[in-house]
């Protein structure tokens, strides 16, 4: 089902619900450059600062030898962490480091994917896939919510 809606970069992931990505300390120094534009030199930490109702980073430290800067866009945040973007940036990081305390791996365990804000693109299309009506997936993903008809306005009148 999902080779029908996903490109085939999101395709990698058959499991949104939870996810892991790793890289190795100079992989993500190079997406970070790449990204950002910002030499970090080498990556030290990275902080979350700050945490939205959904529990999604919205204020991101990235620590690095040359330069610390504060990441404060959610979807900036996912952008620099990754060649494409971050499935979610619901995310804990867990660094590997040698003896010395030297960085050698970031882990990143996420959990879903998108902003957390509005329809699930995923699940509805899996919905329709199993034959829920637009009505009915509607009433699913938005409980609190009606549905009424639109009233249309032919502005060329008024």
């Amino acid at each position: 089902m999902l080779q029908h809606v996903l490109p085939s970069f999101d395709q990698e992931t058959a499991d949104f619900f939870r996810w892991k990505v790793e890289y190795s300390c100079d992989q993500l120094e190079e997406i970070l450059f790449a990204k950002s534009g910002i030499d970090f030199g080498m990556v030290m930490d990275i902080v979350p600062m700050k945490r939205g109702p959904s529990g999604r980073i919205v204020k991101l430290k990235i620590i690095g030898s040359k330069r610390t800067i504060i990441v404060g866009k959610e979807l900036e945040i996912r952008r620099w962490l990754s060649k494409s973007h971050l499935y979610s940036s619901a995310f804990i990081v867990k660094i590997e480091r040698d003896g010395k305390g030297v960085p050698m791996k970031f882990v990143f365990h996420g959990a879903g994917w998108g902003h957390g804000v509005g329809l699930c693109q995923i699940g509805a299309a899996v919905m329709a896939s199993k034959g829920f009506t637009a009505e009915e997936i509607v009433k699913h993903l938005f409980q609190r919510c009606g549905i009424k008809k639109a009233v249309l306005i032919n502005f060329k009148n008024v």
